[in-house]
């Protein structure tokens, strides 16, 4: 930015006289600008590229805004806005004052209710900055983002600039653009009225920084109906017992808040009360003494940052020497350095003082039954207060500051320290800068209906980053570097296509994840308002299906029966009828089992309507038998999903075969050709490559999950807009026998379509003496025989046949008993082929 340029508007630099033009037309940009909403993943994306500039000194961005910054002051702020723009934080922001990471998604607070909610911006937001506090005005505008606001900063003609900057460098870092369409930003003075008055003539919000002048000044500008969120000037004091007054430390920590920014922050102590009940004056004084010696000793380790300019000196005389007056009349009691670089001013009254500043504290008694009664009259301006004391001190004086007014208590000597998310004077700002809206819906057509934004416009999603391709191998090295903060929940693969390997969550990922994969079962057609499932998905040796289907029904609100799958089929049986389940949920391998060890009490009870399954998939004809035989009416995936990435797709009502939608609120799908790392034409089959947006631990990008499938074009009958894939089997599903591929799921198909088989089916292969064997295990209660098996595998599967014709492979058929059938012995999965070479 140069300095003849003044202006931000809309991720372009213009000059005074073009700013003035575009303000008449602001009313018409904002009714344009949000119609388009923009997702939230998209400002976490482009702010977290800006951190990741400014934690890195040498690049161009950190030395052009520090190039805006005194010297001594460069590195803290840079530092601040690095961490305060990551997404880690933002992330953790938006979770604590909006409930989620897609707070603007109109989805169902109650699933058994066609109710939707969402947070809504408010609309044209204008942020009035202070000039004193460079990080505040982006990092305003960045929350206005985060809320999906049309955001306008004024700031005053002397800003340095860095405000612009940064955020035409957030601007900038969105391919999208609708992260620099969000932002106009425009440096003028407060006398410009006609500016300002075009400016918050149109505001829906204006929140404004700084004391009672601008806050008052904002309210006159307002419209009826504007929102004016107030950031004004607070004060901010420590209370300590009479024990926590003796210790030497916490005076020191005491002090350590005095001198931090001189003062200048509202959570910076200017009081510092004393709560006995018999504070005599000299006990008030001797004390007021013992602190000014620490106080004294920590200035000198701590020069001061910025001294005080003419005004502030005139102030700071002004009232050390009228304290020096009061000495006399046995009210006060001043200790000062002689240099003038702190002064503690001792008072017998307890009325809250605000201080000069500086480094100037006073010091009064207050006991905690009079805190109350004595604060409650300042409370507009009352923030922060720090308490030292023990846990019994510590909640009784919060209960008090807090019906005083008080909106923040911390220990001594973190009173200018914070926390992600923290509540700022008492409120989210992010509430503050949306509106909570609702759509009350009626009618079969909104059950399967888990999000109103879905039957919209496909969703907006970024990018793939640019990174190599991960594999499983790469994954798990990676966790050997996950630390405690990023790594709650440990989960293990059921090792149906290898090794068990680990995955990691943390507490909010799983949260989102099993949020998503509700709101995908319920456009499956699962109704928790009526159906009463039971979880009949393996359970332990930390296998996750049966824990996150159980936290998945959990968030839906629905009856469930916590049975898990076990090899005890009667009472399993027995349950179902017993409590009126009408709905399943687990393997199909296992589920197929217990219908037909189980099939005459499943037929005479007749009450299972609903399968939605995992892990496998179901056969045409086993779906057959399912509906034909036990009147099942819905046979449907209850997720795609995987244990390293979670849940992946959903299907909706109107899914057939293999055929899921994508869940985008975690994930970027990218399919690739078989055979080099290119996107394949639409509609083409390729590897399924996830990137896992919605991860503040293990965080997965260019996965290669190992799945082959195709994107489905054109619109879905259900109305949605997301995304579909269909899903083609894994690479592992393809054995090399005898130099020849070989499909699994070639061989299966071949069975079911010209056989009519629809039992489970099993590949051996084995190494011989003269060739290799291939054995097809087959249910015998449904096998047809070998002759015929043999016959249709050699005329619908090439290889084979070729294979078998070269002498490379012999083909053997067996028919075996359903317990004879390998399977993973953590998820009871179906092992499709086993390898004994």
């Amino acid at each position: 930015m140069t300095p003849s340029v003044l202006h931000l508007w809309q991720g372009e630099f213009i000059d005074e006289a073009e700013a003035g033009r575009r303000l008449a037309g602001l009313p018409e940009l904002a009714g344009r600008v949000l119609t388009r909403p923009v997702p939230t993943d998209v400002v976490l994306g482009a702010c977290a590229a800006v951190a990741r500039d400014l934690a890195d000194p040498a690049s161009a961005l950190y030395g052009r805004l520090a190039g805006h910054l005194p010297a001594g002051e460069a590195a803290v702020v840079l530092a601040e806005l690095a961490a305060a723009l990551t997404r880690e934080a933002l992330e953790r922001k938006l979770r604590r004052e909006l409930g989620g990471l897609r707070p603007q998604r109109l989805t169902r607070p109650d699933a058994r209710e066609t109710v939707y909610e969402a947070w809504a911006p408010v609309g044209l937001l204008v942020h009035m900055a202070p000039g004193n506090a460079a990080a505040v005005a982006p990092l305003s505008v960045v929350e206005g983002l985060l809320a999906g606001n049309l955001n306008v900063l004024k700031t005053s003609s002397s800003d340095p600039g860095l405000a612009l900057d940064l955020l035409a460098a957030i601007g900038a870092a969105d391919p999208s653009g609708l992260t620099a369409e969000r932002v106009i930003a425009l440096r003028f003075p407060s006398s410009r009225r006609a500016w300002l008055e075009a400016l918050c003539g149109q505001a829906d919000a204006i929140a404004v920084w700084g004391g009672e002048d601008a806050v008052r000044a904002a309210g006159e500008l307002a419209p009826p109906g504007c929102r004016v969120v107030e950031w004004g000037h607070r004060i901010s004091f420590a209370c300590l017992t009479r024990q926590a007054a003796g210790d030497d430390g916490v005076l020191d920590a005491l002090a350590e808040d005095v001198c931090r920014l001189e003062q200048q922050a509202c959570s910076s102590p200017q009081v510092v009360y004393l709560d006995t009940e018999d504070t005599g004056t000299e006990e008030l004084f001797a004390f007021a003494g013992r602190f000014a010696e620490r106080l004294a000793k920590v200035s000198a380790e701590r020069p001061a940052s910025s001294p005080p300019g003419t005004a502030e000196r005139a102030e700071i005389t002004t009232v050390h020497q009228l304290a020096r007056l009061e000495q006399h009349l046995g009210l006060t009691r001043v200790f000062a350095a002689e240099e003038g670089s702190w002064r503690v001013l001792a008072d017998t009254r307890p009325s809250l003082d605000a201080s000069p500043l500086y480094r100037t504290v006073w010091v009064k008694p207050l006991p905690r039954h009079a805190v109350t009664a004595t604060l409650r009259p300042m409370r507009r301006y009352l923030q922060t207060a720090a308490i030292g004391g023990d846990r019994a001190d510590v909640a009784a004086l919060s209960r008090a500051l807090f019906a005083a007014g008080v909106t923040r208590v911390t220990p001594v000597g973190s009173m200018l320290e914070s926390y992600e998310g923290e509540p700022h004077d008492g409120v989210y700002a992010l509430q503050r800068y949306s509106r909570r809206v609702s759509v009350r819906a009626t009618g079969a057509d909104f059950r399967t209906v888990a999000c109103l934004d879905d039957l919209v416009e496909p969703p907006v999603l970024p990018p793939a980053p640019d990174a190599p391709l991960l594999g499983k191998e790469g994954v798990q090295r990676a966790l050997a570097t996950l630390g405690p903060p990023h790594a709650h929940l440990y989960f293990r693969s059921g090792g149906s296509t290898g090794a068990p390997a680990l995955s990691v969550f943390t507490c909010d990922d799983y949260g989102n994840q099993m949020r998503a994969a509700a709101d995908g079962l319920l456009s499956a057609g699962f109704d928790p308002a009526h159906d009463r499932a039971a979880n009949l998905f393996y359970c332990g040796g930390m296998y996750g299906s049966f824990i996150s289907f159980f936290s998945i029904l959990e968030r839906l609100n629905a009856t469930q029966l916590p049975i898990a799958a076990g090899p005890d089929h009667a009472s399993v049986a027995e349950a179902l009828v017993t409590h009126g389940a009408d709905t399943v949920f687990g393997m199909p391998s296992y589920l197929w089992q217990l219908f037909h060890t189980e099939a005459d009490r499943l037929r005479a009870y007749g009450g299972i309507r609903k399968v939605f399954y995992g892990g496998e998939h179901f056969t045409a004809e086993q779906r057959k038998v399912l509906s034909s035989e036990f009147g099942v009416e819905v046979i449907r995936s209850a997720a795609y999903g995987s244990t390293d990435l979670g849940p992946l797709g959903y299907q909706c009502a109107f899914a057939e075969g293999s055929v899921h939608h994508v869940l985008t609120d975690l994930h970027t799908l990218e399919i690739l050709d078989p055979h080099e790392d290119r996107p394949v034409a639409p509609g083409e089959p390729g590897r399924l490559v996830f990137t896992s947006r919605a991860r503040a631990g293990q965080r997965l990008e260019r996965y290669e999950i190992g799945d082959l499938g195709r994107a489905v074009g054109g619109p879905c009958p259900c109305g949605s807009h997301v995304p579909r894939l269909e899903l083609l089997g894994r690479y592992g599903d393809v054995v090399r026998v005898g130099t020849y591929s070989v499909n699994y799921r070639r061989v299966v198909r071949a069975l079911e379509e010209t056989l009519g088989y629809h039992g489970e089916a099993q590949l051996v292969v084995a190494p011989g003496a003269e060739r290799e064997r291939l054995t097809v295990r087959l249910d015998e209660q449904y096998a047809p025989g070998p002759e015929a098996v043999r016959a249709a595998l050699t005329a619908e599967v090439a290889e084979l046949a070729a294979a078998e014709a070269e002498g490379l492979v012999s083909l053997a058929v067996r028919a075996v008993r359903r317990d004879e059938f390998e399977r993973t012995a953590t998820s009871g999965k179906l092992r499709p082929v086993i390898d004994l070479r």
